[in-house]
């Protein structure tokens, strides 16, 4: 997906989808690693959200897994929480995903979409990854 985003050729599948299935989905597919830690996943979909929307469901819901998978790597307990609304001006959607993990300090923050970079250097020895996820997720949105 990297290489097809830089190149221009990452094509969409743009048809009408239920939010509400992609989100389920989505989270049927992490709710075993977050109950294997011991975390809570929850999800919230303000009412102002319409049932159908036209996209990508399946890129949607590889921006969500890589977030949520992000907020499950590092939150070592507590919760994480997946919530979805509409824009102040009502033309977009916005997701946020939030967790009682172990935070970023401001300079890691300057380094999270940088391809192939992660928060700090011990982060890849203990957590693994590629420093992907993150670059991919923003190009896609």
């Amino acid at each position: 997906d990297f290489s097809k985003i830089q190149s221009g050729m990452l094509v969409l599948d743009v048809r009408p989808f239920l939010l509400h299935d992609c989100i389920d989905r989505t989270l049927e597919i992490v709710q075993m690693k977050a109950e294997a830690k011991g975390l809570e996943l929850v999800s919230w979909v303000s009412s102002a959200v319409p049932w159908v929307l036209s996209g990508d469901s399946g890129r949607l819901r590889q921006v969500l897994l890589n977030l949520l998978g992000n907020a499950i790597k590092f939150t070592p307990k507590g919760r994480v929480v997946l919530r979805c609304h509409p824009s102040p001006d009502h033309r977009r959607l916005l997701f946020e995903v939030q967790d009682t993990g172990i935070g970023l300090s401001e300079a890691s923050i300057g380094r999270l979409f940088q391809p192939f970079v992660q928060a700090d250097a011990s982060m890849t020895r203990r957590f693994g990854g590629t420093g992907l996820g993150l670059v991919i997720s923003r190009n896609l949105v």
